[in-house]
């Protein structure tokens, strides 16, 4: 079938590479020409494992364009992956989704689908189909579908080619063939519902897995105080089905591009219709709080920041993405610079972010042992293999003081303890 993709970033990017993959024809078109142009000369503008080689290998049938006449005139499906950020009542800006929908009705010239993936407000799809209806090409059939995502960073390549459901919210027996036509080489289940159901599928999944991180911060912070180990209290409620093992682990706080924005905006939905969630409110509220966990760690060791050299292990709010959207990590940063702190950050993957985002003001480290070097203190923001990997006997060798507040859980406080560390980490006894 003749794809195109609407908007080059993270979701986009991802989709458009796994249809290729599957032996579609795809454009994947974006008004950024930086970034349009990069993609035509091999390069991949964000770091996801796996993405870069399929785009490689798909190169004869993945096309990237600025041009709306290209990418819209014989599409047979479209795909609506732009950018939905949030505005500062928690509600969601559209202006992205509704240009391109105005892109689309001026240029398209066959019958097609417009397939919303982009994660929208219920009764978005609805207002879409009308205005397309509306705006569009005389005698051009446009149907609207919600297909929400569900990808995970540092895993979206597995989570696009190998996902438990495919969600189609539909209004027509032709828009729902022609969705079945295009993902049946994924051979994957379907849940078909409405347009608006499968909005609220988007919405309520990802806020249920935020609800269930920060009930885990909060036990976690309960077995602080009562002396009860966190990872065993996770491991025993995981076992059982009906909660199951997965986002139990305890630690700093949710970030990234979707828990956070998708709790705010639910709420503020609920809210505009009168309704109050109590639970999402909780959730945000731990969560806002869990992220400030190991500064309060820290202030019984070493008093205030000023003057402190302080290393960061950790910028991006998950391994295997470089991702830096609501990481806790650049929220700590941000206040250890303001306390006055010498700060040196070390990731991987997101150093370019650290670098854009603070400049001078903190010192941007290659290597673990760079930024842990002199340092009075040790936080740890994100669990990399290199962190979870690294001897413990050289944080006392090449630090000031050997004190080592984990975010991630990444040790047992039992050898911190014997290699010499001030240990602490999240809902652990022993080793502080």
């Amino acid at each position: 079938m003749k794809i195109t993709i609407a908007g080059a970033g993270y979701v986009g990017l991802v989709t458009a590479a796994c249809l290729a993959d599957k032996g579609h024809d795809v454009i994947c078109v974006d008004v950024n020409e930086e970034k349009i142009r990069r993609l035509n000369e091999g390069i991949v503008p964000i770091y996801e494992p796996g993405l870069e080689p399929l785009i490689q290998r798909n190169s004869a049938r993945l096309r990237f364009t600025t041009d709306d006449a290209e990418a819209y005139r014989w599409a047979e499906v479209i795909m609506v992956a732009v950018g939905t950020p949030p505005l500062p009542d928690g509600s969601v800006k559209l202006d992205d989704v509704w240009e391109t929908l105005r892109r689309i009705a001026a240029s398209a010239e066959r019958d097609c689908l417009v397939a919303i993936k982009s994660t929208v407000p219920v009764g978005t799809g609805d207002e879409a189909a009308r205005f397309l209806a509306e705006h569009g090409r005389g005698g051009v059939r446009i149907d609207v579908v919600s297909n929400p995502e569900f990808l995970s960073q540092g895993t979206a390549v597995r989570d696009t080619l190998q996902a438990p459901r495919i969600v189609l919210g539909v209004e027509s027996e032709r828009a729902e063939r022609i969705m079945k036509d295009l993902y049946a080489p994924f051979a994957l289940p379907y849940v078909v519902t409405d347009r608006k159901s499968a909005e609220m599928i988007k919405y309520a999944a990802n806020v249920f897995l935020a609800l269930k991180i920060s009930y885990i911060n909060e036990i976690a912070n309960v077995c602080e105080l009562v002396g009860a180990d966190i990872q065993a209290v996770a491991e025993g409620i995981g076992m059982d089905p009906r909660i199951g093992r997965r986002f139990l682990r305890a630690g700093v706080g949710y970030g990234g591009s979707c828990l956070p924005k998708d709790t705010k905006a639910l709420y503020a939905l609920a809210a505009s219709h009168g309704y109050s969630l109590k639970t999402v409110w909780a959730a945000m509220d731990v969560n806002e709080k869990q992220k400030w966990k190991l500064l309060d760690k820290a202030r019984p060791h070493i008093g205030d920041f000023r003057n402190r050299t302080v290393a960061v292990l950790g910028a991006a709010f998950k391994p295997g993405t470089d991702d830096v959207r609501e990481s806790p990590a650049l929220a700590n940063i941000e206040r250890l610079i303001a306390e006055g702190a010498d700060v040196r950050v070390w990731d991987p993957a997101a150093l370019g972010h650290v670098s854009r985002r603070f400049g001078d003001a903190v010192v941007c480290c290659e290597t673990m042992e760079e930024a842990i070097r002199g340092a009075d203190v040790c936080f740890i923001f994100t669990e990399w293999p290199a962190v979870l990997q690294f001897d413990l006997h050289r944080y006392k060798t090449l630090m000031n003081r050997p004190i080592v507040l984990d975010g991630r859980n990444c040790y047992d406080p039992k050898q911190a303890d014997a290699a010499g560390l001030i240990y602490e980490s999240i809902g652990r006894p022993g080793g502080a």
